[in-house]
């Protein structure tokens, strides 16, 4: 698992290359910011650090917000761990800490924390108390307390807040060939497989229900998916549904997948689900029977997309 820690015990001894930011989603904007801190890091023997602000701001600043992240805390980090990022340090975000000054802010944690040398930030970024300070404050910071302040384009910034709109968007729309084009990788879910009412055993169609215990989490639109999983270390595909299945009148939200050649018990196990195709809309059908019709042709299409793209 990659190196998240809780700021609040860490404390730098070596020194570091720092970005700032919430980095949703570590789609293919950010990657290439972040690749960009961490070969700096290792050019100049800098440990690469980015910190981030969790919960959300807006979570905390906009009560009825109703923000939803594209990652989860630990998925975030397994993505930027694999990119090869030092550390990801998580700043807990409250009233109090909104209300610290900026030089409070830089020295407090960039310096006496991080022990940050270089500091790679957007033209736009502000910081500190209601978010009156900027680039140019830092640089100045920056020559007081000894740190390098590199700025990030207007280009790359744009491209950022862009793509991550422009995922939320699809993710919203059921378009989930568009968001794994932007993320540039497949959209995961990942929660504990939990028991369901056993409903799809007994139209031979077991599901493992998966409960998402972030409820920041944003769920893509209702329908059904081809998927794949790591189980065991070894890649499992399958299909799931998102909804209300309402052929036998379901009442709460569920997430059910049907693995295809797979048979082992992982009630209990946190799983990992990668959506690679959207097949079709939730939809009510007229009988049990009909239901059973369209899974079967859902389990036909998605083994065609299976071995037309991974086999």
């Amino acid at each position: 698992m990659s190196k998240i820690k809780d700021i609040k015990a860490y404390k730098s001894v070596e020194p570091t290359i720092v970005t700032i930011g919430t980095f949703d989603g570590v789609h293919v904007g950010h990657q290439k910011i972040i690749k960009r801190l961490i070969n700096i890091g290792k050019q100049t023997q800098l440990k690469s650090v980015i910190l981030t602000f969790f919960p959300h701001p807006r979570m905390v600043l906009q009560k009825d917000s109703g923000i939803k992240l594209i990652n989860t805390i630990n998925e975030r980090g397994a993505i930027l761990d694999a990119l090869g990022l030092d550390y990801l340090l998580i700043k807990k975000f409250t009233k109090a800490f909104s209300r610290l000054s900026a030089e409070d802010f830089v020295k407090k944690i960039l310096v006496d924390k991080l022990n940050a040398k270089k500091v790679i930030i957007g033209y736009d970024h502000r910081f500190g108390r209601n978010r009156n300070a900027d680039i140019n404050d830092l640089r100045k910071f920056g020559d007081l307390y000894g740190f390098e302040v590199e700025e990030i384009s207007a280009q790359d910034i744009n491209e950022v807040s862009v793509s991550s709109t422009k995922i939320r968007k699809a993710l919203e729309e059921g378009d989930i060939a568009k968001a794994n084009a932007f993320l540039g990788y497949p959209f995961m879910l990942t929660g504990k497989v939990v028991k369901g009412k056993a409903l799809g055993r007994q139209i031979d169609y077991p599901t493992a229900n998966i409960q998402i215990a972030e409820d920041y989490k944003l769920i893509p639109k209702h329908g059904s998916y081809v998927v794949s999983s790591v189980i065991n270390n070894q890649v499992v595909y399958g299909m799931m549904n998102i909804g209300f299945n309402p052929t036998v009148e379901g009442r709460e939200e569920t997430i059910e997948v049907h693995f295809f050649n797979f048979n082992k018990n992982i009630y209990n196990k946190t799983i990992q689900i990668d959506l690679l195709h959207r097949l079709r809309d939730e939809q009510k059908f007229e009988s049990v029977e009909a239901l059973k019709n369209q899974l079967l042709k859902d389990k036909e299409v998605s083994l065609a997309y299976i071995k037309s793209h991974f086999n």
